[in-house]
C-alpha cells in the first residue's frame, strides 16, 4: 500500500506541476489580456482531482496514518473551484486576466495548504 500511495503522490505533485506550468505560460499575457487555458491546466487539474481523491482513500483503506478532512476538504474545494474555471473557459480564444490571475492564485494557496496546514 505504501508503494501505491508514494506513486499517487508523484502523480498528484505532476497535476500541481502542469496546472501551475500552464498558467506559468500565460503570465505574458496577463498584461495584454490575450491569455488562454492551455491544455496542460485542464489535464493537470483533472489529474490533482483524481490522484487526490485515490490518495484519501489509499490513506484511509490501509495506512495506519490519519486523514486531516477539514484539510483535504479546504484542498478539494479550491480544486473544484479551480476546475471550474479552467474547464468553463478551456474553448475560449480569450480569457479575462482576472480569470488566469484567480487559477493562478488558487493554484499557489493549494499548494501552500498542502504544506503548511499540519
Amino acid at each position: 500500500m505504501d508503494v501505491l500511495r508514494q506513486i499517487l503522490l508523484v502523480l498528484h505533485i505532476v497535476g500541481i506541476a502542469s496546472l501551475l506550468g500552464g498558467f506559468l505560460t500565460q503570465m505574458s499575457a496577463l498584461r495584454t489580456g490575450d491569455g488562454r487555458i492551455v491544455p496542460a491546466m485542464t489535464h493537470g487539474a483533472l489529474t490533482m482531482l483524481v490522484t487526490g481523491l485515490a490518495l484519501v482513500g489509499v490513506v484511509q483503506a490501509g495506512l495506519d496514518k490519519d486523514v486531516d478532512n477539514a484539510k483535504i476538504g479546504t484542498k478539494l474545494v479550491i480544486l473544484l473551484a479551480i476546475l471550474l474555471l479552467v474547464w468553463g473557459n478551456r474553448a475560449a480564444d480569450r480569457v479575462s486576466s482576472k480569470v488566469l490571475g484567480a487559477i493562478g492564485l488558487l493554484t499557489v494557496a493549494n499548494i501552500a495548504i498542502a504544506v503548511m496546514w499540519t
